[in-house]
């Protein structure tokens, strides 16, 4: 039944060139291991003829003669088979944990460390559960053509081949009327097969909508929707309508199911029924004898199977060769931002220089698949130029902030120092080097960011704040907690810092979140900090706890910050003002405001009545 629950679309795929020999190269490490699967499996297909010849010797060597001896004699070596048997079919499945597991290992951690290198644009476009589906059905799919579909393929082709010749050698009548009986019993079988795979695909989608419907519903952001917009009923009434569909489903193939096993069985009793007939007459004419007869029936019920798994092979062999493309197709997917293969270290020093940067957001096929969007097939151009040539420089302990309307590129510039992604023309250089000569690490230990969107991970406060340093004893993170001014409410906290956030940091407030992330960028202790200034949406008193923990985090520092407080703007050594991808103004706080133009309009409309501090 697994080859007849697969995707009976794989028949028209059309794999890539070369997919096959690159599957082949992930089986390289586990050749010895493949080798020895296969003789068991082999193995095991030859004990499956064995018992029924041994079963015909005993009937007409012993049974029928009263030979005792030779009843016990061949008792004994059937049981002793079925020991043998015993220890192949474990030793077998050991190999094939063996096989599949590590291969599941190889592909996960390959595919999992590959898609942590993409951009951030490919976050956001990407379903997250499409995605992870790459690292679960489809990488498990992958795994079976090297263990549940190499075995079918070998032990059914061996077994088929074994039994029809051992039929045909004890009697090639009857085996002539058996193997007739084949066509009535493989034409339903196929029949079904693509009716079970229709109904499979039908109530796989279901799940799936079923799932990612519940997965939206069940996080913090979607379950408060829910409950502020009044709609649990509505919502428990839609649920009830998908889960029917998906229980309407199950029955359907449940019922197909049974009707395909007694259709199965009847056919294997007609054909068990003409062979007991058909020899019966022979037995009794002389023409066979009993213990043949008992044996060709025994193979008989032992053909149908393998024959079975074999007229599904192809799709069988296509569903997992399938799996393991859209499993490439991540890993072809080339990092938009990659570390050149002669990179260095960034030198010391904290002096930014932004030389001439044009940038465009690049197309969606460029960053994303479409398999993984969802359907989405609109918007797939890259942005206009979002910059169009700014430079400036940023010396070692000074305070840049970058004002201007929304969409002026400000949050562009921000991910260029961090090198999340690199510029379409002109460079970012820390220390004299370009970015794009230095080694990724070196980068991401020489530059912290704080966003204002603050996020955690669902663990306890120690260990989202050991992200930044794995090795930080309790008493630093107290000295972080204080200068963040959030360790107060830390103690105050039954467990401390065993304390479990939740999901995405949602059992604290905004300002503990943002304290908690400045604590957390403290402790990385790194010489340029870049951050959007996550105070807008703050209430007055988190505004200033935040704000005095800013304080000591910019403190002796090299800082880029987009500035929303006009304290901020006002303890800047120059303020870069922005506008549609350009550098339109620059100077202090009181230079431009006296300048007048974009800056001055800003004031009066985003910062006269801003705190001060």
């Amino acid at each position: 039944m697994h080859s007849l629950s697969q995707d009976g679309s794989v028949r028209a795929a059309k794999l890539a060139p070369g997919t096959t020999r690159r599957v082949l190269r992930y089986a390289v490490p586990y050749r010895g291991v493949i080798v020895g699967f296969l003789a068991l499996v082999s193995l095991d297909a030859v004990l499956v003829v064995a018992t029924p010849l041994l079963l015909q010797r005993l009937i007409d060597d012993g049974v029928i003669p009263g030979n005792r001896e030779v009843v016990i004699r061949i008792a004994v070596i059937v049981a002793a088979l079925a020991v043998i048997d015993a220890v192949v079919g474990l030793a077998s499945r050991w190999n094939s944990s063996r096989i599949g597991e590590g291969l599941i290992y190889d592909l996960r951690t390959q595919v999992f460390t590959h898609v942590l290198r993409q951009p951030i644009a490919f976050f956001t476009r990407a379903q997250t559960g499409s995605l992870v589906a790459r690292l679960n059905s489809d990488v498990i799919g992958a795994q079976q053509a090297f263990t549940s579909v190499l075995s079918s393929v070998v032990s059914n082709a061996i077994s088929v081949v074994l039994i029809v010749g051992a039929m045909a050698t004890l009697s090639w009548q009857l085996t002539l009327a058996a193997l007739l009986l084949v066509p009535v019993f493989l034409v339903p079988a196929r029949i079904m097969g693509r009716r079970l795979a229709e109904l499979s695909r039908e109530s796989m989608s279901l799940n799936a909508d079923l799932g990612s419907r519940m997965t939206e519903r069940f996080n913090v952001a979607g379950a408060l929707l829910v409950k502020l917009f009044g709609r649990p009923g509505e919502e428990q009434r839609e649920y009830a309508v998908r889960a029917g569909r998906v229980r309407d489903i199950g029955i359907k193939v449940a019922l197909n199911r049974t009707f395909f096993f007694v259709a199965l069985s009847l056919v294997a009793a007609l054909a068990t029924a003409l062979v007991y007939g058909f020899g019966g007459v022979l037995a009794i004419e002389g023409g066979l004898t009993v213990g043949t007869l008992l044996a060709l029936a025994a193979l008989l019920s032992r053909l149908y199977g393998p024959l079975t798994a074999m007229s599904n092979v192809r799709v069988d062999v296509m569903t997992a060769l399938v799996s393991f493309e859209r499993v490439f197709e991540v890993l072809d997917l080339r990092p938009l931002v990659a570390e050149s293969p002669g990179a260095r270290p960034l030198p010391v020093g904290a002096r930014v220089e932004v030389d001439g940067v044009r940038f465009r957001y690049p197309s969606a096929d460029a960053v994303s698949l479409r398999s993984l969007e969802a359907g989405i097939t609109g918007d797939r151009k890259g942005s206009g130029e979002v910059l169009r040539g700014i430079s400036f420089t940023v010396e070692p302990g000074r305070l840049v902030a970058l004002v201007g309307p929304s969409g002026a590129g400000k949050t562009t510039v921000t991910s260029l120092i961090p090198r999340l992604y690199d510029p379409t023309g002109g460079s970012v250089r820390i220390a004299g080097m370009d970015l794009r000569e230095a080694t990724v690490d070196s980068v991401h230990d020489r530059v912290g960011v704080v966003t204002q969107d603050a996020h955690l991970f669902h663990d306890t406060i120690a260990a989202n704040l050991r992200y930044a340093r794995p090795d930080a004893t309790d008493a630093d993170l107290e000295r972080v907690l204080r200068q963040a001014q959030v360790w107060d409410l830390v103690a105050s906290l039954p467990a401390g810092l065993d304390t479990v956030v939740g999901d995405r940091g949602h059992r604290l407030s905004g300002g503990e979140k943002q304290r908690l992330a400045l604590a957390r960028l403290l402790l990385k202790e790194p010489d340029i900090v870049v951050l959007d200034e996550a105070t807008a949406h703050l209430d007055s008193e988190s505004e200033v706890a935040v704000q005095r923990a800013l304080d000591d985090a910019l403190e002796g520092r090299t800082a880029i910050v987009i500035a929303h407080r006009l304290s901020t703007i006002r303890r800047a050594h120059e303020i870069l003002v922005l506008d549609e991808g350009l550098i339109v103004q620059r100077g202090t706080h009181e230079a431009l405001l006296a300048e007048g133009g974009l800056y001055a309009d800003l004031y009066h409309t985003q910062f006269a009545d801003a705190p001060t501090g």
